[in-house]
């Protein structure tokens, strides 16, 4: 069956937080084909969200709406390609973090710093997920996209896409009308392994291994990525709640100069700065309110210990801001979509 229509469905166990929430229609979307069925029975003018592996969001309430949810299969490598780089699309359904094992099992390379990425692969464009030194737009081809609106299929290429960090215009206003179907990328058959990431070199250090292989890199990485951060399936959390600011010249002059000791590194457009750091020194780390939480290992990681509302996570996070911007001068943004 290609397409499935349920009333007052439950979203418990399909948001990675684990929050309480309902729709008032949810339709699972099991092929490409049956999208127009889909669209068609979404009554005019009501509100519509996709929603795939549900790992970047937050349901602070119900959605008074239409749930499309996304669980189209397929990977391919294609045809075309410079020398030496292999075509490859794969279906906006599929589990990124299974898309970048299968890659690295046809022995093609890029994605590896990509590794153990929760959520689906017609996600990360909305995020231009990054990891370890890697964006996704670093081997973004194309996508194709349906306007949920109007039915209009539409092919995307990067310009089109204007990506920055962890954003595109799918997370600006008027993106959240596209559904992505698919995803073209282009990956490399030679291996270039990238480790300088200090997380990275310190465990491929420890594994005494002085010249890695991408399958090395990422072993590395689901290794680090393991011990920081909190498996979804035990503890409820949607990974990074805050993005590292980046500041302009002058914004970054005068916060260095009140906090010298601030980590921060070369970003696009200026300086970016530490999130986690900011969040640690406000006192937040470890914190619990209720079963709201901020992970004892990770400031930037928000957590649901069991029976949280995705309000009262986002009470916590709109505190975690407010005390950020009192004291550092610095708004923090979201990462996941907050409904």
């Amino acid at each position: 069956m290609a397409l499935e229509l349920l009333h007052d469905a439950d979203l418990g166990r399909l948001n990675s937080f684990g929050v309480p929430a309902r729709a008032a229609r949810m339709i699972t979307i099991d092929a490409n084909e049956a999208i127009d069925e889909a669209l068609a029975l979404v009554p005019a003018g009501e509100p519509r969200l996709v929603l795939g592996g549900g790992s970047n969001l937050l349901f602070t309430r119900d959605f008074e709406g239409t749930i499309l949810r996304v669980r189209t299969r397929g990977r391919e490598t294609l045809e075309g390609g410079r020398p030496g780089e292999a075509l490859v699309c794969a279906q906006a359904g599929e589990s990124w973090s299974e898309f970048v094992r299968w890659a690295l099992s046809e022995r093609l390379y890029g994605l590896e710093n990509l590794s153990l990425i929760p959520g689906t692969v017609g996600a990360a464009p909305i995020q231009n997920i990054g990891a370890y030194g890697v964006e996704l737009e670093d081997f973004f081809l194309s996508l194709d996209a349906v306007d949920l609106a109007s039915g209009e299929r539409r092919t995307f290429d990067r310009d089109a896409c204007r990506f920055a960090y962890r954003d595109s215009v799918f997370k600006r206003p008027g993106g959240e009308r596209w559904m992505i179907l698919g995803v073209r990328l282009l990956l490399s058959r030679v291996p270039r392994p990238r480790f300088d990431y200090r997380d990275l070199r310190e465990e491929l250090e420890r594994a005494a291994i002085a010249q890695p292989t991408p399958e090395d890199v990422a072993r590395a990485v689901v290794a680090v990525r393991t011990r920081k951060l909190p498996d979804p399936a035990q503890l409820g959390n949607a990974g990074s709640f805050f993005k590292n600011p980046t500041l302009d010249a002058a914004q970054a002059g005068q916060l260095l100069e009140r906090e010298p000791a601030i980590p921060h590194w070369p970003g696009e457009g200026g300086l970016k700065f530490s999130a986690a750091w900011m969040i640690e020194q406000c006192g937040f780390k470890g914190a619990r309110e209720g079963d709201a939480g901020v992970h004892r290992q990770h400031a930037l990681v928000l957590v649901n210990h069991g029976r949280a509302s995705g309000a009262q996570i986002w009470a916590l996070a709109t505190r975690i801001r407010e005390s950020v911007e009192r004291r550092f001068g610095v708004l923090l943004e979201a990462e996941p979509r907050v409904i």
